[in-house]
């Protein structure tokens, strides 16, 4: 089973069409050749990550592995899996999102990785108002506002901040005068980024949409790109519920864990005993590395500011709380060459990809002579009586009647009546906000799903590359899910065939010598041995855990019971006694262990199958694949070309 499983996702799984050629044939299963042409192709593939290996030997094992995976997939097919509506569903998600990277302009796409990469050199401080604008909302009241307090700071009617703190419908940077802190490109929605980078330093932007309504910002500085940094911190957290008196205990109390640091206490140990961000204490307060605009702007300045690794910053509040921060490293911007890829990647889910996609139907249509009706959409929307939109919507139906053309694409022409079908169908007949606005929107995804549909039919039948890579996943599909019913799904719910399966091999399942009992294990090993020396004092285990594992830290040592193997621990076997505690000991890892031990078990002992169960299971999977593939090898015969063979060669 894992041989296959690597297969299937590292190979090209499926069988490329031969463009009408006559291709050479390597081998035959059964009455189904796979062609030379085929087999180099996914050959190659599966390698790579090296340099494939061209020699007889390596290409007959391969040729076993793959005639075997074909054989599953033809069996999918003849059991008609490839109907079934998960499997459907399946190919069809995967269509979408792999037809994305086809359906853009490539040239486009580069030209955006290039400005994106451009932007990132610099960081921009803004502050911003918003007037949101709701989905389906008409949008001309927010527009009117938007204006009206862009003219009052142009014209010196009224300052920037005053405007923000009054009217900004984005509460969160209002209360600071609009202030957002410095940001950098693939931060925030690419028209905000395109006005933030276009705007000169002290000038404030016209007014410009979003998907949250419009907004105008003002640029405060640029400077040069920092890169990323990595820290690590001690938080001491201030709930709004404690007020004033709370943070002056948090203050007081940073300002302690600050003298103890200064004192030579150990950072580590400082987040292990203080630490209230939950989310890094188990981290040793390590923050994933991070750029401008990804924290709180106080928290950010002074991580920036640290200038060699080691150094703590002095207590630094934010709206969270108060913190102590430690510089593991800094990270400039990397050339372009080396992230050019996930740049690439990034800006196909951003908003900019609109544009390589815009760019690429503009071409589409030139290619297909597409042509719009205005006149003839304004005519059928006019037709529809406004003031019942909303309540009672409409009907497709009733304007059946309605048969000139709104579209022309590839020679073929869409009526008015088809237009309404597609906005009925999407909308439920239900239009919200104005009507001319409404329809205006349907119209343009009525052309986008019309062009991206006929792209994508041209794709499967002129870009080889993408049709064989629609292929080779509906393979991979196909075997997934054979594989789970033959081979993965049995396995689990064949009780009796796997309780017979663990019989047979019963003696291939065995603990090595070893104990029941408690295991103990802590970061800080003086942990550990306050613990020991309690219980050899004759404190009880539970009481000699309590003690050290106070309530505002219940984690400094963590205890598992169960069953263990000698080998798993770095003492030797004679270190452990019944009803006693082993010495305490250092891990590889940093950590310290000790180990009361219940009972011994000095030899080998065979497992029960609920012990056993993972690797019976996994074993009784390879069984029945091994059987499986044996009848599959008699059901569909393998012949090889030889001369086809001894011309791959080399």
């Amino acid at each position: 089973m894992r041989i296959y499983y690597s297969i299937a996702l590292g190979i090209g799984l499926g069988v490329a069409a031969n463009n009408g050629l006559q291709a050479q044939t390597l081998f035959t299963y059964g009455n189904n050749p796979v062609s030379k042409e085929d087999f180099i192709r996914v050959y190659q593939k599966n390698n790579a990550q090296k340099q494939p290996d061209f020699s007889e030997k390596s290409i007959r094992e391969y040729i076993d592995l793959y005639s075997v995976f074909r054989m599953k997939v033809k069996e999918a097919e003849d059991m008609r899996l490839d109907t079934t509506a998960a499997v459907r569903n399946e190919l069809e998600n995967y269509k979408g999102q792999l037809s994305r990277t086809y359906l853009a302009d490539k040239e486009a796409t580069k030209e955006l990785v290039a400005q994106a990469y451009e932007r990132m050199k610099e960081e921009v401080a803004v502050q911003h108002i918003l007037i949101a604008v709701r989905p389906n909302e008409d949008s001309t009241a927010a527009y009117r506002k938007i204006d009206s307090i862009y003219s009052a700071i142009t014209q010196g009617r009224a300052g920037f901040d005053e405007m923000a703190r009054q009217y900004s419908d984005d509460k969160g940077s209002a209360v600071k005068g609009g202030a957002l802190g410095y940001i950098t490109a693939l931060q925030v929605v690419y028209p905000f980024e395109n006005a933030a980078y276009n705007t000169s330093v002290g000038q404030v932007s016209k007014p410009f949409r979003t998907q949250f309504g419009y907004h105008i910002l003002k640029v405060n500085n640029r400077r040069k790109a920092k890169g990323q940094v990595q820290v690590a911190h001690i938080m001491i957290a201030t709930p709004k519920s404690k007020g004033e008196e709370g943070i002056k205990e948090a203050q007081a109390k940073i300002a302690m864990i600050q003298g103890k640091l200064k004192s030579g206490a150990s950072f580590d140990d400082m987040v292990t005993e203080y630490s209230e961000d939950r989310y890094s204490k188990d981290k040793k307060g390590m923050l994933e590395p991070f750029g401008v605009g990804r924290m709180a702007p106080e928290f950010e300045d002074a991580a920036f500011k640290l200038e060699n690794p080691g150094d703590i910053s002095e207590p630094v509040k934010t709206e969270f709380g108060f913190h102590l921060i430690r510089l593991i490293r800094k990270t400039p911007l990397q050339p372009l060459d080396s992230i050019r890829d996930n740049l690439a990647r990034r800006v196909e889910n951003d908003g900019r990809a609109v544009i390589a996609k815009d760019a690429y139907q503009d071409k589409v249509k030139k290619q297909y002579k597409f042509r719009e009706y205005q006149d003839n959409l304004t005519e059928v929307v006019a037709a529809i009586p406004a003031d019942s939109l909303k309540e009672k919507g409409f009907k497709a139906e009733d304007y059946a009647g309605f048969k000139k053309p709104v579209i022309e694409l590839n020679g073929k022409t869409y009526t008015q009546h088809d237009f309404l079908k597609y906005a009925a169908d999407l909308t439920r007949g239900r239009i919200v906000g104005p009507k001319n606005n409404a329809f205006g929107d349907l119209f343009k995804m009525y052309q986008s799903k019309l062009i991206t549909e006929l792209q994508m039919a041209n794709l499967e039948k002129n870009n080889t590359e993408y049709r064989d890579l629609l292929t080779e996943y509906r393979d991979g599909t196909l075997f997934f899910d054979l594989m789970g019913k033959k081979v993965w799904e049995r396995a689990t719910k064949d009780t009796a065939g796997l309780e017979a399966f663990y019989r047979q091999n019963q003696d291939k399942y065995q603990w090595q010598p070893g104990f029941e009992g408690t295991v103990y294990q802590a970061v800080d090993k003086s942990f550990l041995e306050q613990f020991a020396k309690a219980v050899s004092g004759g404190a009880s285990l539970q009481d000699a855990l309590d003690k050290i594992n106070i309530p505002e830290n219940p984690n400094r040592i963590t205890e598992q019971s169960g069953k263990f193997e000698f080998k798993a621990f770095s003492l030797p076997a004679a270190s452990y006694s019944e009803g006693k505690l082993t010495p305490v000991f250092a891990n590889t890892d940093g950590t310290a262990t000790a180990v009361y031990v219940s009972k011994l078990h000095p030899q080998a002992e065979n497992k029960t199958l609920a012990e056993a169960r993972g690797f019976v299971v996994a074993d009784y999977q390879d069984y029945l694949e091994k059987n499986w593939n044996s009848e599959l090898k008699v059901k569909y015969p393998v012949k090889v070309n030889e001369k086809t063979l001894k011309s791959i060669v080399k």
